[in-house]
């Protein structure tokens, strides 16, 4: 369409050539008319153009070889396409991503909402903690490090009570009283705890309940009494009669036999407790319902100041009870006590707690001993200000053996021979002195006799040897 103006002027040309006018005046306005064409026909060719290419422009994309001009614009449009379909894909696949990858954490967010939730059925269906451990963390603690300390130890036993778990009333009791010995420190209460269950595997003291020991050490020495009170509990006391001592050798020279006898007799006490029957958990800030009475008597006893053997003895007995046996006694009373038992008081400020040393009460006078507790007052014998019966005739102790005289008879037999002859021969060495003194006497009397017939005069002077020699045995004597 573009070319048709120059169709026109060049067939207008031909048929201008007949006429006689000028050419050059002709050709120059052909010219100037082709120069110039006329401003509304370039419009309409321009609108044609624009046209033909707008209506070109989808005829390209569907068939792109139609004209010659489209086939540029229609080649780079694919190419432009072909750039783009990938930046789309990228898209996709960048948005097909996050799309996957919230589908992979789908099921891990359900999964932890069903783990969460059944960890929540879980604690709904646990029972809650008991109010003695929420109340009190560190004896909560304290159960924590209880199944390590059972480990190390190898031994669960303690006053007759298998250590379990915080659900068993008479582990959470012991537990507490070691927790309360140590004033709540968790630690101190752990090492005591350890020390004690490698003491009691090493000792086994309930074996030794059963055991047998001489009467002649220490019969009458130790007894355990039981007191029913009007609220129907009892009270236990153990008595400790040092004045009853007959050898002190015998009784504290032994330490290691002497501990094995006091302990039998405690846990002989600690039987009558109960421990193992509780279902009540102590109050840990309150009354303990599960411990003793102890009185030590050390009537007549002025040797405790300044016997070796018997502060080796004490000292060693203060060691084990104060580790072994914490908050078992809810007082200890020292009765008939003289002034010069200083020391053993001063001993056990050093070995034993604040609290546990408030508990132990002096009392010079034993009868004395029965006003501290009114209600028993029926109960404490005689001897210790009550009307009740001796300790021989009302409490128990430990199994005693007595000493077999017969196994003693050969040893003083042939003992006792030497000594018979040892004594008679000076009787028969005096028997022969004594016979030979009269026989001198008489030859001295014949002699006399005989000098009697001399002069008188002599007789004075012979007559005063014989009365010294009669007199110096008497002053012998007299000296």
């Amino acid at each position: 369409m573009a070319d048709q103006p120059e169709k026109t002027a060049a067939a207008a040309a031909p048929e201008a050539q007949p006429t006689t006018t000028n050419t050059t005046t002709t050709e120059t306005a052909v010219s100037e008319s082709q120069s110039q064409p006329q401003p509304e026909a370039e419009q309409k060719v321009e609108q044609q153009a624009t046209a033909e290419a707008s209506a070109a422009a989808p005829a390209a994309a569907t068939e792109p070889s139609v004209t010659e001009p489209a086939p540029a614009p229609a080649q780079e449009a694919p190419e432009d396409k072909k750039e783009e379909a990938p930046k789309e894909e990228n898209k996709d696949t960048k948005a097909e991503e996050p799309k996957e990858e919230q589908k992979a954490e789908e099921p891990k967010a359900e999964a932890k909402a069903e783990a969460n939730a059944e960890e929540a059925k879980e604690e709904q269906q646990k029972p809650a903690q008991p109010e003695y451990l929420a109340k009190n963390p560190a004896l909560s603690q304290f159960f924590d490090r209880l199944s390590a300390i059972l480990s190390s130890t190898g031994h669960n036993e303690m006053w007759g009570v298998t250590l379990k778990d915080s659900s068993d009333v008479p582990t959470v009791n012991i537990l507490i009283k070691f927790l309360r010995a140590n004033e709540g420190n968790v630690k101190l209460a752990e090492e005591q705890l350890t020390k004690a269950l490698n003491w009691r595997k090493e000792m086994n003291p309930l074996a030794l309940t059963e055991g047998h020991y001489s009467a002649e050490r220490y019969g009458g020495l130790g007894y355990v009494t039981k007191y029913p009170e009007a609220n129907g509990k009892e009270v236990i006391v153990t008595w400790n009669i040092y004045g009853n001592v007959k050898s002190i050798d015998q009784t504290f020279g032994d330490v290691d036999g002497f501990i094995k006898w006091r302990v039998a007799l405690m846990e002989l006490a600690i039987k009558d407790l109960k421990l193992s029957e509780a279902t009540t958990v102590i109050d840990y800030d309150g009354e303990d319902p599960y411990q003793m009475l102890q009185v030590h008597d050390y009537q007549n006893v002025s040797f405790l100041r300044l016997n070796p053997t018997i502060k080796a003895a004490s000292k060693k007995t203060i060691e084990v009870f104060s580790t072994a046996y914490p908050e078992l006694l809810r007082e200890k009373f020292f009765v008939n006590v003289p002034a010069i038992m200083g020391w053993m008081f001063a001993a056990m400020k050093v070995f034993l707690s604040k609290n546990t040393t408030r508990k132990f009460h002096p009392i010079s006078n034993g009868a004395n001993l029965a006003r501290e507790f009114p209600s028993l007052k029926e109960k404490f014998p005689k001897t210790y200000g009550g009307s009740g019966a001796t300790l021989e005739e009302t409490a128990f102790t430990v199994n005693l053996d007595k000493a077999e005289p017969t196994a003693e008879a050969p040893k003083e037999e042939p003992k006792e021979e030497p000594k018979e002859e040892q004594a008679e021969a000076p009787k028969e060495e005096a028997k022969t002195e004594q016979t030979e003194a009269p026989k001198e006497e008489v030859k001295e009397e014949a002699k006399e006799e005989a000098k009697t017939e001399q002069p008188a005069a002599g007789e004075p002077a012979k007559a005063e040897p014989a009365v010294t020699a009669q007199e110096a045995p008497a002053a012998a004597e007299a000296k």
